[in-house]
């Protein structure tokens, strides 16, 4: 039998390493300026504080860019700066099949190395492609086993995803390919338990890094087990349970990229994507039926099996903690009438309102196992009403994608909250859009920064 890491190397060398994605490019385009958005958003944040303070240590030559920052990196250190300031608000975009994050794997290193080797924006936009195709078949191969079992998957598998990418765009050979896969099999890690905490980002900039300096060492000859995939002590029977790879894999350069059929999914709050469903509901009934809080007496609502795993913290008493939260998030969404930055505050948390709010919001996930996702609401009103509402499609999801006004309002109030003028990422936004026909290098010198 191949080993699997043959057959994803075989995958990411067969074809140029520019033009072969060029249909996707907009997809791509789309989820820069997301990620470099919330990681601009997040940029004032102290664990990016305390990022920052890392890279800027970190002794190499400063080729790369920390986003929102005028101060250059090393891209190793720009790849985990980026990694932990996109991913600390949870405003980054999401892959259904990989219950995660893809873009704050991928986007930081392919982005630093691009930047350091003044690569085009074509080639950046094929390494994301391959590296998004081998996200989302890994996750189809183990991803619920891993996740039940604790893992965070956006930064284990994406630390693989992120390593092959990047040989991808340092147009690595198909033995290096494979060297630069187990080289980031040695460094995958990540638990939920940190879900809440600063060392949640830390995992998606230690991923982000990680992949980068698997893919530079691959480069320079470091070698590496071929079957550290799948092998007998290899990364599948270690981190899941043993499930075979090779069916996913059958597909690789035959069936549609996944970035066409499964997508990118853009967030429109800044919290765990597990509540957004629900969000969309208790929204649109609060609006619908011009509820407000008092109205309401108890919220109960039931998930597709193991939907809403990552949601740990059901008595917040931090902004980060309620980020994976539903009972806060029911009820700020009651109580506010909107989800936004604010929301996540301390002291928006430890509101008297929503302390006593919380309690009454209740939730189980259904017991038979499918591929759909949906949230439904039961909401009891306190004149004895039931009010019920079922969400399966999300707004921002790849089958109701987020208009390009949505997105650049979005962006906006990203730059907005990170400090700096709306109105100086202007150039930015538009020139994304055309990232296939940019070189990297001058399309990130136009995010504002300071």
């Amino acid at each position: 039998m191949i080993a699997a890491a043959l057959t994803i190397a075989r995958y990411a060398t067969a074809h140029p390493a520019t033009g072969t994605y060029a249909h996707l490019s907009l997809e791509v385009a789309r989820a820069l300026i997301d990620t470099v958005g919330v990681a601009v958003a997040g940029r004032l944040e102290p664990v990016s504080a305390i990022a920052l303070k890392y890279g800027a240590g970190a002794g190499a030559t400063a080729t790369a860019q920390a986003w929102g920052r005028r101060d250059p990196l090393p891209p190793q250190a720009a790849a985990f700066y980026n990694g932990v300031a996109g991913h600390v608000l949870d405003y980054d975009d999401v892959s259904s099949p990989l219950r995660g994050h893809p873009s704050i794997a991928l986007l930081p290193p392919l982005v630093a190395l691009a930047q350091a080797r003044d690569l085009p924006g074509a080639q950046l936009v094929d390494a994301y492609v391959v590296g998004f195709e081998i996200l989302v078949k890994l996750a189809r191969a183990m991803v619920h086993e891993h996740y039940a079992k604790g893992w965070h998957a956006t930064t284990t598998l994406g630390t693989v995803a992120a390593a092959v990418a990047c040989a991808r765009l340092l147009g690595l050979s198909e033995m290096q390919t494979v060297h630069a896969i187990g080289i980031a099999v040695g460094q995958a890690a990540g638990t939920r338990g940190n879900f809440g905490t600063m060392a949640k980002s830390f995992q998606a900039g230690h991923c982000a890094a990680s992949g980068l300096r698997a893919a530079l060492l691959a480069e320079l000859g470091m070698d590496a087990a071929i079957d550290a995939l799948d092998g007998s002590q290899g990364f599948m029977r270690l981190y899941g349970q043993h499930e075979p790879l090779a069916p996913v894999l059958a597909g690789l350069g035959i069936e549609p990229p996944e970035l066409a059929s499964s997508g990118i999914e853009i967030k429109k709050y800044p919290l765990c994507y597990a509540t957004h469903r629900s969000l969309d509901g208790i929204l649109d009934l609060r609006r619908e039926h011009g509820l407000t809080a008092q109205d309401v007496e108890a919220v109960h609502i039931v998930s597709n099996h193991r939907g809403m795993v990552p949601l740990i913290h059901d008595r917040p008493a931090t902004g980060l903690e309620a980020k994976f939260s539903m009972p806060y998030a029911i009820s700020a969404a009651l109580l506010d009438g909107k989800i936004n930055f604010a929301s996540f505050k301390d002291e928006a948390v430890q509101r008297p309102a929503i302390q006593d709010l919380m309690p009454r919001i209740t939730r189980h996930e259904d017991e038979q196992p499918t591929t759909a996702r949906w949230n439904r609401l039961l909401v009891r009103l306190r004149g004895g009403q039931i009010l019920e509402k079922e969400v399966r499609q999300l707004r921002g999801s790849n089958d109701l994608p987020l208009s390009e006004d949505a997105l650049r309002e979005k962006w906006r109030d990203c730059l907005q909250h990170g400090g700096l003028r709306p109105a100086d990422g202007e150039a930015f936004f538009a020139q994304a859009l055309r990232l296939e026909r940019m070189p990297v290098r001058a399309l990130m010198a136009l995010v504002p920064g300071d």
